[in-house]
């Protein structure tokens, strides 16, 4: 590492001599600054992430790191008006691909939803990974996005959204691998995201995070966000856990349900667009037919918090069993076909 190490850099290192240290949004441009011109040497990079992934910073930093980013951004210059924007972090047990089913099935219900995501990092598949086994393909523009959320109630953003700082920053570290580095990162990518929705449904897998992710929603994101965890560690609502929904205000109480883990498992590749289109149709095993149906309703009240949980779930379910949610999928997948004939 160069002698003349970025305050930023400095400052987190320096955090096991004054843990209540904070780093101020000016401080956090500067260092953007610094990564733009080319002046945070790889030694900085990776000390920077490493510091971040191994001792969560206090949530005044964490929000100023956020806040600074959004900044930055170019203004999207849309907006999805009633949508809503359902994304986890990542982490906890394994399961099949719980929050892109909720998407489809609240679509199909009538919330308009835009969903963001990444590829796997500790799931057997991603979002991004499910939608390319499908041949749904990802938005490359918020108009864009506004042009499939008119056409047919649901989109999925491509990483137009992120910040370009982050990827640039997970580029100075090459050619170490990212992946041990970039923890906190991952944690927080979620709210990172500009997506101008009405309102957002996260699913943390770590509780213990829930304090920073809140201090971060409220100062970074212009629109109300749920947290969803629960005492399995699963990043999406389960119902056979005691599931918490974190608005910002009073908590949200989630219905009770029966069901395990393990019948939520992913399935083998070669099964994995069968299976998910199975559980979209409602013919899924009754835990993850009922899992999807629950956090879809959770999508559906977010976008109007005055709907109560049976109205919502009536919907999701309606939306299952007609075959309106795996009509929905199958539509995506006809129209990329249709793209790529034409293209």
């Amino acid at each position: 590492m160069s002698a003349a190490v970025h305050p930023v850099v400095r400052a987190l290192l320096d955090r096991g001599a004054d843990p209540g240290a904070e780093v101020g949004r000016a401080d956090w441009h500067s260092l953007w600054d610094a990564l733009g011109a080319g002046a945070l040497t790889r030694g900085e990079a990776v000390a920077l992430l490493a510091s971040l992934s191994t001792l969560r910073p206090a949530p005044a930093t964490a929000a100023a790191f956020a806040r600074s980013l959004v900044e930055r951004a170019p203004a999207p210059g849309v907006a999805f008006p009633g949508a809503v924007n359902v994304v986890g972090t990542g982490g906890g047990p394994r399961t099949f691909n719980v929050s892109t089913a909720a998407a489809f099935v609240a679509a199909a219900a009538g919330t308009p939803v835009v969903k963001s995501g990444s590829r796997s990092r500790t799931s057997a598949h991603g979002s991004y990974d499910l939608l390319d086994r499908l041949g749904v393909p990802r938005t490359r523009s918020h108009a864009a996005t506004a042009d499939a959320l008119d056409r047919s109630g649901i989109a999925f953003t491509g990483d137009f959204v992120y910040p370009v700082e982050l990827a640039a920053l997970v580029r100075a570290v090459l050619p170490l691998p990212p992946g041990p580095l970039v923890g906190f990162v991952n944690l927080l990518g979620p709210l990172l995201g500009v997506v101008p929705v009405a309102a957002q449904v996260t699913g943390v897998a770590d509780r213990s995070a829930l304090p920073l992710l809140r201090a971060v929603a409220d100062a970074a994101v212009p629109h109300p966000v749920w947290l969803c965890a629960n005492t399995a560690g699963a990043d999406e609502l389960l119902g056979f856990a005691d599931d918490t929904i974190d608005t910002g205000g009073p908590p949200v109480s989630v219905p009770r349900a029966s069901g395990s883990l393990a019948q939520l498992r992913p399935v083998p590749d070669g099964e994995l667009v069968e299976h998910f289109l199975d559980v979209l149709a409602g013919r899924g095993t009754p835990t993850a037919v009922g899992v999807v149906r629950l956090n879809a309703a959770a999508v559906i009240r977010a976008a109007d918090p005055a709907t109560p949980w049976p109205a919502a779930l009536a919907g999701a379910e309606e939306a299952m069993r007609s075959g309106a949610a795996v009509g929905l999928a199958q539509r995506e997948r006809t129209g990329r076909a249709v793209a790529v004939a034409r293209g």
